[in-house]
């Protein structure tokens, strides 16, 4: 019982989360589905897929606070997020050279959103390479660029429908 419970709470913040940004909700949601399926499959017992809930609330009570220690506002957040879903790319680039990418990202894509660009294709496209020229001009790693630049489409698209 209190495992279904804490699996719900969890599963409405990260459903909160999903709105605002993408990288963590699916962080989150994979590591939530793992902990249910370990249990569900007998492999842990119920405290201890309890306790993994909790640390699971805790991990995303402090990927909030990140944001503060980086300085970054929530949607500046989503962006960071993005870039820093692979890891090489922070070690190459830094947090602080990431945080204000992802800054200059979010003016670019407001600067960039038409009422249309996630339907036209052509919006879509100039979105594209306005990400990509940003993401070579900053030194975002050459072999990561193309992942990231979907991503960063894909937070550009939640936060434009949000």
């Amino acid at each position: 019982m209190a495992v279904e419970l804490l699996r719900r709470l969890i599963e409405d913040e990260i459903k909160a989360q999903r709105r605002t940004n993408l990288v963590q909700a699916r962080s989150f949601a994979d590591m939530l589905a793992g902990a249910v399926d370990r249990y569900n499959r007998q492999a842990v017992s119920a405290v201890q897929v309890i306790t993994e809930l909790i640390e699971l609330a805790k991990a995303m009570q402090a990927a909030h606070r990140r944001g503060d220690d980086l300085g970054l506002n929530a949607d500046e957040l989503a962006f960071y997020d993005a870039l820093a879903a692979n890891e090489s790319a922070v070690q190459v680039m830094g947090d602080a050279q990431l945080a204000f990418l992802a800054r200059e990202l979010l003016q670019t894509v407001r600067r960039n959103a038409t009422i249309d660009w996630s339907v036209q294709e052509s919006a879509r496209a100039r979105m594209r390479i306005a990400v990509k020229r940003l993401l070579r001009q900053y030194g975002y790693p050459p072999d990561l660029q193309e992942g990231a630049t979907k991503i960063v489409i894909e937070q550009a698209e939640l936060l434009a429908g949000a």
